[in-house]
């Protein structure tokens, strides 16, 4: 049985917690896959470089309008995928190169599960305990259970950026984040899209005005199926046939034939893998580990970050539970707590998208009283420049203090368009006053913002 002073289980934003601070400290570090974690190897970064080279693609195709004769001669999935791992996958071998040639530092390369309090059982039968132990193993995608669907040729984003050739057609099961980007990214590069989502719009978490134009602007693009479920999956000599039937009632409706299948049904945390309640950790009921606001677990000397707890399975939250508990760990006597109160998040298909606060839908379930704005792209100089006709960004704000409650964008740049607002709700910097009290770059995509802030007067 080997015993260390602090034990950290993933290798994502739990492996940041470790800095010189802690040299004079036995660390163990747990990772049964590659270094590195979701974010980087089979999420965000990825995901936004396969982004970056479909937008390429698909602004050629749409150049005519300005009066440029573009083409897209060829599209070589090779050369892009090579391009993006060439680059990731030397940052996710370092990374393990570097924490394994670190003196204090001892890396289990296999699956743990926990046998006892701050006491764990690796795959090889190796035992281990910790004075301090960081939960940070994320979550994995979630295959649903359809008959025939392990038979056909299956992947979810953990493999899909990685398949050695382009699909002619594919199939994407359901209508949140990564069916958007994924979709988008296939779509732009050649492979005709069908998108089978339960809900009755694409997007159904995003504000009701965002969801509802998005479905419509893609639906002119993919082979949009809402309110619909795959019934069962037939093989066929060219590839899969997905029999459909709607997600209300259960009625047929036809059928789809497609080469692949990206599954985009949603993500569960690994705290089940793990095993955390044989260490008296508990659990909410999707799975997400308990934590307070110190990212604390039920029980003394464990935390936990990131997908396995939190309830945003976005990077830059667990990167911010990261500094959370890496300061509690240092200086247990002067501990922080996490600031979850304005997450923002953006999804890179094609329209972006970019929200943080809360949605119109939300604020009118909770009976707040609210302002609402919107100001389209097609109302800005750059929107005119770049012939945008469906982008908008939506504002909320409290009718007393003028404080914002939400922004809801959806357009080019939005993720980088929204950043004025989240500093606003953060520091607490009324509608009105961040309107009028600083000068916006004319013309800039920015003044789509201020333009709706100046509505609400």
């Amino acid at each position: 049985m080997a015993h260390h002073d602090l034990l950290i289980v993933g290798t994502g934003s739990g492996n940041s917690i470790v800095d010189a601070r802690f040299v004079d400290l036995d660390v163990a570090i747990i990772e049964e896959g590659t270094f590195g974690g979701t974010c980087l190897n089979v999420g965000c970064i990825p995901t936004k470089m396969f982004v970056h080279t479909a937008d390429l693609a698909a602004a050629a195709r749409g150049s005519a309008r300005f009066g440029v004769d573009a083409h897209v001669n060829k599209i070589s999935w090779a050369d892009i995928r090579d391009r993006i791992f060439d680059r990731i996958d030397p940052i996710a071998h370092n990374g393990e190169v570097y924490r394994r040639e670190s003196p204090n530092i001892t890396v289990y390369g296999e699956h743990a599960r926990f046998t006892g309090p701050k006491r764990l059982a690796l795959a090889s039968g190796t035992e281990l305990t910790a004075d301090r132990i960081v939960i940070a193993a994320g979550s994995r995608a979630v295959i649903p259970d359809i008959p025939g669907l392990a038979d056909a040729s299956l992947h979810t984003s953990d493999t899909v950026m990685r398949i050695e050739d382009l699909p002619a057609s594919m199939l994407v099961l359901g209508g949140g984040v990564v069916a958007a980007e994924l979709a988008h990214v296939f779509s732009a590069l050649g492979t005709a899209v069908t998108v089978v989502a339960r809900s009755s719009r694409l997007l159904m978490a995003e504000d009701c005005d965002v969801s509802e134009r998005y479905t419509r602007v893609v639906s002119e693009r993919w082979d949009v199926r809402l309110s619909t479920r795959v019934r069962q999956v037939e093989q066929r000599a060219d590839g899969s046939r997905f029999h459909l039937c709607s997600s209300v009632g259960g009625a047929e409706a036809g059928f789809v034939d497609a080469e692949m299948v990206l599954v985009a049904t949603g993500r569960v945390p690994n705290s089940d893998r793990l095993e955390v309640a044989a260490a008296g950790v508990t659990t909410h009921a999707d799975g997400r580990v308990v934590v307070d606001a110190q990212q604390r677990t039920v029980v003394p000397g464990i935390w936990a970050l990131g997908d396995v707890s939190s309830q945003w399975q976005l990077k830059h939250v667990a990167n911010h539970e990261a500094r959370v508990v890496q300061h509690n760990l240092l200086f247990p006597d002067e501990p922080v707590t996490s600031d979850h109160r304005y997450v923002p998040h953006a999804i890179f298909s094609s329209p972006q998208i970019a929200s943080v606060g809360q949605t119109e839908d939300e604020l009118m379930t909770t009976g707040t009283p609210y302002l609402s704005s919107i100001e389209g792209y097609d109302g800005i100089a750059y929107g005119w420049a770049m012939e945008d006709t469906t982008g908008f960004a939506k504002v909320l704000a409290d009718p007393t203090s003028g404080l914002l409650l939400g922004a809801h964008i959806m357009g080019p740049q939005a993720p980088s368009v929204i950043q004025p607002v989240i500093q606003a709700m953060h520091f607490g910097l009324p509608a009105l006053e961040m309107a009028r009290g600083q000068y916006w770059i004319h013309p800039a995509m920015p003044e789509v913002i201020e333009n709706a802030l100046l509505k609400l007067a």
